[in-house]
């Protein structure tokens, strides 16, 4: 019970009979599975003790109240296949909890380590900064029965495309490894504003991550900022506008839109970084071309060692409708 007030905050008061909300659990003993191990042990209790303040779980684990095989650990701990995790009593914050509709998309690969899907533009990839869920709660909600699943990496609200995600936890650290190490190639369709020359042009530009006082993520190119390089390569040409490959060298927040940006050709439709003039023009249609209504950025392919046969995959993504109508409209490519 003490415990209890001092989680809430306040002691001496007198405590109304507790609703069913409200009642403090007993500590519970939990096994780590294959599929759990390799996690350090913060990351584990943020994601089993959901509705509890991350606080109060940095708190339990430097007071020693969490417990691993019987012995205090520290929040950097490693969890191990077969560890016994004693998780004390916590009491979980009331709130009404958001329904999640279960959805899916259109899958590229599946296997019993990976699932690929497309993504389309519009649908964030999880919950946070003002969505209540994204797509990997709805494909959680959608299977309810799956074990493990987990995203590779993050595509932008609004960029459509390939999106990987882990079925395993082998498989997640696998790729995370590929990525962190260079290994992957990863490749956008997007439509550049402007009179682009170059067949194939590098851009390398540092970028520095910063944060809006509404809390909205943005980056710019800033000297002492990250080491980033981005390939760009000429596919089609149009009056106004070309029709760019993007090559990730390396993977920055927003990258090939600042990258772009930053060199005076900012992609079509970019709510962010890019012509917002021309972006309020295209969403109609006009005589000589029709209406683009969002960015234009696509994965469209990706390359990767799979984790478990290891074997070089390829896979790839019709660029989305949306974008290829708009580019039929533009007319004949001028190369």
């Amino acid at each position: 019970m003490k415990d209890l007030e001092r989680f809430s905050g306040k002691t001496g008061e007198k405590k109304a009979p507790a609703t069913p909300a409200q009642v403090l659990p007993q500590a519970q003993f939990v096994t780590i599975t294959e599929e759990e191990a390799g996690q350090r042990i913060d990351n584990y209790l943020l994601r089993v003790c959901k509705g509890v303040p991350k606080s109060h779980i940095y708190r339990i684990l430097r007071s020693g109240e969490v417990r691993v095989n019987k012995g205090r650990i520290d929040q950097l701990y490693r969890l191990n296949q077969g560890d016994v995790v004693r998780i004390p009593p916590v009491r979980v914050a009331e709130k009404q909890e958001a329904i999640v509709p279960a959805a899916e998309f259109a899958i590229i690969f599946e296997d019993a380590h990976l699932l690929v899907i497309d993504k389309p533009a519009g649908v964030a990839v999880h919950g946070g900064s003002g969505v209540s869920f994204g797509v990997i709660e709805q494909l959680r909600a959608s299977r309810p029965d799956a074990k493990f699943l987990e995203l590779v990496h993050r595509l932008d609200r609004e960029t459509s495309g390939l999106l990987l995600l882990a079925k395993k936890r082998t498989a997640l650290t696998s790729l995370h490894e590929q990525m962190r190490d260079g290994l992957t190639d990863k490749r956008y369709l997007t439509l550049a504003v402007g009179d682009w020359k170059n067949k194939r042009q590098h851009v390398k530009l540092p970028l520095h991550k910063y944060t809006l006082a509404d809390g909205e993520r943005r980056v710019r190119v800033q000297a002492d900022g990250q080491a980033s390089h981005t390939v760009f390569t000429l596919l089609k040409k149009f009056e106004g506008f070309a029709l760019l490959e993007a090559e990730l060298k390396t993977g920055r927040t927003h990258q090939i839109r600042v990258h772009l940006a930053s060199s005076g050709f900012p992609i079509a439709g970019d709510d962010k970084y890019g012509d917002f003039a021309l972006n309020k023009a295209l969403q109609k249609a006009t005589d000589v071309r029709g209406a683009l209504k969002r960015m234009f950025l696509h994965a469209h392919q990706i390359t990767f060692t799979h984790p478990e046969s290891g074997k070089v995959m390829t896979l790839n993504a019709p660029l989305a409708a949306e974008c290829e109508k708009f580019l039929v409209s533009l007319g004949k490519p001028l190369n």
